[in-house]
């Protein structure tokens, strides 16, 4: 248990010395007296430490966080101990070789990108401060603020993360904490990015150093009969445009100077359990704004994507690699069938999709399954494509219309 010598007492606004018989305030009578007993008056009725005024002064206001403490006797000794052990960890834990390896080399980057920054940069935010490992001057006044947790931090990690992240991006700095631990990389408090777990002088080196996780390229794709990804709304096919987000490593000097560019970008990815956070281009981000606003169309690939272009870790720009939906023609007014309401035309396109199911099943020869399975599926495609320009014309639930049509093709319940 760390014992902290400096405590700020919210409510009167000093800064006491425990080590002094007067905490460094004559001006004051009884201050210790004072301030302890009204300390174990909140102790007593059962206050929580965060809500009884005292907090370290020392390390961790320096810092610019907020560690709070409670007060205590001990062998007639004044202590001030810290709520949380991680704060203690602030006093005793030094920075490590590998920790001012990044530093150096988040500088050096920068450096080389033509970018200005600093170590140990303290923001003054209103009464109190923000104090970033490296902040990086990126174009048009953006502001990177690196953080570093490796694996010297502790078992848990740090557990402020989100409340200094949204802290420094209310004030105008991007976070962006970087790591060598899987289980840091795998929170989702703020953008997270990691690397291997190597030593300082591998760290230090001008050689390339990749990073292995937070960095996606996003997949858009057509949710149709050619899909290779499921439907993230969870139904059988929505015909709807989707994006996917797929791992891909980038050298770490690349990814520092191209957040500085803002060539690379923090972005919100949320999932039907949880909202991701990670990095990608400013082209992949522009073009999920673009699905996000309207998801029936998939967004325009916009050129050659600059920031992957200069990455030799990642050579190729994302693109809808599934191909689009065939081509349907519009589905008439076409008389409704009396057992379903569906139109005939479009029980005629699903019975002609079966049939040539039914032809792949008598096949035995490779080429030809291969030859038609790729028949199956243009017909498949034709299918879906109707399905959807169906169930939006007419406002139906387009999986209830699809589950329908397929009871109707499976029980001969159609025209002849």
């Amino acid at each position: 248990m760390w014992v902290a010598n400096f405590v700020w007492h919210t409510k009167l606004r000093i800064r006491m010395d425990l080590k002094k018989d007067d905490l460094d305030h004559p001006e004051y009578d009884d201050l210790w007296d004072m301030v302890y007993e009204m300390d174990r008056m909140y102790a007593a009725r059962r206050v929580p430490v965060a809500e009884r005024d005292l907090q370290c002064g020392g390390v961790c206001r320096d810092a610019g966080v907020v560690a709070w403490m409670h007060l205590r006797m001990r062998n007639g000794r004044r202590e001030a101990v810290h709520e949380r052990s991680e704060d203690e960890q602030r006093h005793t834990v030094p920075v490590s070789d590998e920790h001012k390896a990044y530093q150096e080399r988040i500088l050096r980057a920068a450096q080389e990108g033509g970018f200005a920054g600093d170590q140990e940069v303290r923001t003054r935010i209103g009464r109190s401060w923000i104090q970033t490992d490296t902040l990086v001057e990126g174009a048009d006044g953006r502001r990177i603020g690196w953080e570093v947790q490796l694996s010297s931090a502790g078992e848990r990690g740090p557990r402020s993360v989100r409340a200094r992240a949204s802290k420094a991006a209310t004030n105008g700095i991007t976070p962006a904490w970087h790591t060598d631990r899987t289980d840091y990389a795998n929170r989702h408090d703020t953008h997270w990015t990691r690397s291997d777990n190597l030593p300082a002088y591998v760290i230090a080196k001008t050689g390339d150093l990749r990073v292995v996780s937070g960095y996606r390229a996003l997949d858009f794709w057509r949710c149709d009969i050619r899909a290779v990804h499921p439907c993230p709304q969870g139904v059988r096919r929505c015909g709807k445009a989707h994006a996917t987000p797929k791992p891909r490593d980038v050298f770490f000097d690349d990814l520092v100077r191209q957040t500085a560019a803002g060539t690379i970008v923090p972005i919100q990815f949320r999932t039907a359990s949880r909202v991701h956070r990670f990095w990608v281009t400013h082209t992949d981000k522009a073009r999920l704004d673009d699905l996000r606003e309207d998801d029936t169309t998939l967004p325009s690939i916009q050129g050659d994507d600059a920031a992957l272009s200069t990455t030799t870790a990642s050579r190729n720009p994302p693109t809808c690699r599934p191909g689009g939906a065939a081509t349907a023609p519009a589905v008439p007014h076409a008389r409704p069938t009396s057992q379903s309401g569906l139109p005939e035309t479009l029980i005629a396109l699903q019975q002609a999709a079966n049939t040539e199911r039914l032809k792949l099943e008598q096949l035995v020869g490779y080429e030809e399954r291969r030859q038609q399975r790729q028949a199956w599926f243009e017909t498949a495609a034709t299918v879906q494509a109707a399905v959807t320009r169906y169930a939006r014309t007419k406002r139906f639930n387009r999986a209830e219309v699809e589950e329908e049509l397929r009871r109707i093709c499976q029980a001969g319940d159609w025209p002849s």
